[in-house]
C-alpha cells in the first residue's frame, strides 16, 4: 500500500514539473517575442553582420550557420531558463505579473469610456 502511494506520489509529482517546465517555456518564449523585441533586432543586426563577415570564409554556408546559431542560442536559452525556474521550484501561479496566463481578471483597473464624462450625468 505504501509503495503504491510513493508511485501515485512520484507519477503526480513528476507530470507537475513537466507542466511547470513548459507552462514556462511558452511564457518565456512569448516574452522573448513581445518584450525582448530590442533584443531580437540586435540579434539580427549582429547575425548578418556575422554572416557578412563568414562570407568571405566560407561562401556557401555562412548565413544557414548564423540563422541556425541565433535560432538555436534563443530555443537553448529559454529551455535553460524554463529548466531554472522550475527546478527551483518556483511555479508560474506564484508569479504575479502572470496574471494574463491564468485569466485573471485584474480587479484593480476600472474602465472609463471616453464619453462618459459628457453623457453619464445628462438626464432626459
Amino acid at each position: 500500500m505504501v509503495a503504491a502511494q510513493s508511485s501515485n506520489l512520484s507519477k503526480t509529482q513528476s507530470l507537475l514539473m513537466i507542466k511547470s517546465f513548459l507552462i514556462w517555456s511558452f511564457t518565456l518564449a512569448v516574452c522573448l517575442l513581445v518584450v525582448g523585441f530590442p533584443l531580437v533586432v540586435l540579434m539580427a543586426t549582429v547575425g548578418c553582420l556575422l554572416s557578412i563577415v563568414l562570407q568571405s570564409v566560407m561562401p556557401v554556408s555562412a548565413v544557414l550557420l548564423v540563422a541556425g546559431g541565433l535560432i538555436l542560442f534563443n530555443v537553448m536559452a529559454v529551455v535553460f531558463a524554463a529548466g531554472m525556474l522550475t527546478l527551483k521550484g518556483v511555479h508560474p501561479s506564484q508569479v504575479s505579473w502572470l496574471s494574463w496566463l491564468h485569466g485573471e481578471a485584474d480587479e484593480t483597473h476600472t474602465t472609463v469610456y471616453a464619453a462618459c464624462p459628457l453623457t453619464c450625468d445628462v438626464k432626459v
